[in-house]
């Protein structure tokens, strides 16, 4: 009789499994879809580098042009990075910063 009933009680260890893993997975589902205000939010603040790179020139007031002779590459260099179309080189990030007066991380904070 107390095989019977041990037995019993290790056929509902599965069920007890999949229960708790049932329930895991609901919990971490609200959590997911409670959460779509950060995740708008954060993918808001996302940016690409050419933007970046763009508002930092603005916020210096300077020219695509000036840019460019000063870190030693083409006016059409410049502008392909603020629209999107190359990304500059590590070289060319760390004058780029260098010119901005920012750290390189400052750069790349918020690209995505």
């Amino acid at each position: 009789m107390a095989v019977s009933i041990i037995i019993g009680l290790l056929s509902l260890i599965p069920l007890g499994l999949f229960l708790w893993l049932l329930i895991l997975a609901i919990r971490a589902l609200r959590k997911y879809l409670r959460s779509r205000d950060v995740r708008t939010e954060h993918s808001a603040e996302a940016r690409s580098l050419g933007e970046a790179i763009k508002a930092h020139r603005t916020r210096c007031k300077m020219t695509q042009e000036f840019m460019a002779e000063s870190i030693g590459v083409s006016r059409q260099a410049v502008s392909k990075w603020e629209v999107g179309a190359a990304d500059p080189s590590t070289a060319n990030l760390f004058a780029l910063a260098k010119l901005f007066g920012i750290p390189p991380e400052e750069l790349l904070r918020g690209v995505k």
